[in-house]
């Protein structure tokens, strides 16, 4: 149920609608707009219905939310919401770039790989330190020694980092390190582990499933939002079918739809979405003129020798050079980069 307040409302009067709501038993979310500030009363609706919430003092209407995701709907909340992670602006005007390596391989190759892409103009920079391979033999990461190279880098280039979280025992730890959390797409639906990320206070980027629909990707981004975390990024990253000519086949239709359908900003991961490095530059040409807020794009400074998604890989020069390109695609849908 959504509460809309009236312009000019006091302190005091949110406070009793508040108050009156907990009462119920239900859950509060308060959603402060530039015009208005809406409460989202979450729980077992049933029990409003004796009670005349419009009467309250500095309520303008109740209105039920439709949609099966309630924090994270357009309905709860109309304004798009804007992240500000250490002075990077995402969900703004601004359409931002998560760029390097799939994995941290090594304290050199990560830094100088985190100087390129600051260079090229990445704002923030991409790192596993805990990796979830198809493969029990594969490269699994190097853990918190990884976490520690990339809080040097973060400190050498002023790059937020990103990382993802795969172990609810690893939470904390993540926590201690990293920026911005990421869940993959593997554990989308790993509700312990988004429970666990929604008691934190820290950004998190989720990762669409592989066959996720898009009602179960923001139904996932809800049991973050739910636990009181709304500092949520959306990341399409492609999704199975029969097709077999990419790695993934990149939805971006899911992008306008998930922008007309949350208000949260929405990002699109085009290396893993194909898995090949020549068709990435397209691709994320593509994301930024349907609309998203960000891109998340794997380099590595040599990637034939890279221990994990080297195919995928754009190196250095290629990164910065498409960069240059995306700033026009983005000045030609009225945003900048």
């Amino acid at each position: 149920m959504i509460i809309v307040l009236k312009k000019g409302v006091t302190e005091e009067e949110i406070e009793h609608v508040v108050e009156k709501i907990k009462g119920l038993g239900l859950a509060v979310h308060i959603s402060k707009g530039q015009e208005r500030t809406i409460i989202g009363a979450i729980g077992d609706e049933s029990v409003l219905a004796a009670t005349p919430l419009e009467a309250l003092p500095g309520v303008e209407s109740v209105m039920p939310i439709l949609k099966p995701y309630k924090l994270v709907s357009r309905e709860f909340k109309s304004e798009d919401t804007v992240l500000d992670i250490s002075g990077v602006k995402i969900g703004g005007k601004a359409v931002q770039v998560i760029a390097g390596p799939c994995s941290v391989e090594g304290r050199d190759i990560l830094l100088e790989t985190a100087r390129e892409v600051k260079n090229g103009g990445a704002t923030l920079l991409r790192g596993g330190a805990f990796k979830p391979r198809t493969s029990p033999y594969s490269f699994q990461g190097l853990g918190e020694e990884g976490l520690k190279y990339l809080a040097e880098a973060r400190k050498q280039t002023g790059l937020p980092i990103v990382t993802e979280l795969m172990d609810p025992r690893d939470t904390e730890l993540l926590c201690e390190y990293a920026d911005v959390i990421q869940i993959g797409a593997r554990n989308m639906q790993n509700f312990r582990l988004l429970t666990d990320v929604g008691d934190c206070d820290k950004p998190v980027l989720l990762k669409r499933g592989l066959s996720a629909t898009i009602k179960e990707f923001l139904m996932s981004a809800e049991y973050i939002a739910s636990r009181g975390n709304k500092q949520i990024i959306l990341c399409e990253r492609g999704i199975r079918t029969f097709e077999t000519s990419t790695r993934n086949t990149l939805d971006l239709s899911s992008v306008p739809v998930l922008k007309e359908e949350t208000h949260l900003p929405v990002f699109v991961d085009p290396s893993h979405a194909v898995g090949r490095w020549e068709l990435v530059g397209a691709l994320s040409k593509a994301s930024v003129a349907v609309g998203a807020d960000g891109l998340m794009i794997e380099v590595h400074n040599d990637p034939e020798n890279a221990l994990c998604d080297g195919v995928q890989s754009l190196k250095p020069d290629k990164f910065s050079e498409l960069m240059a390109v995306l700033k026009k695609v983005a000045e030609a849908v009225g945003r900048t980069l």
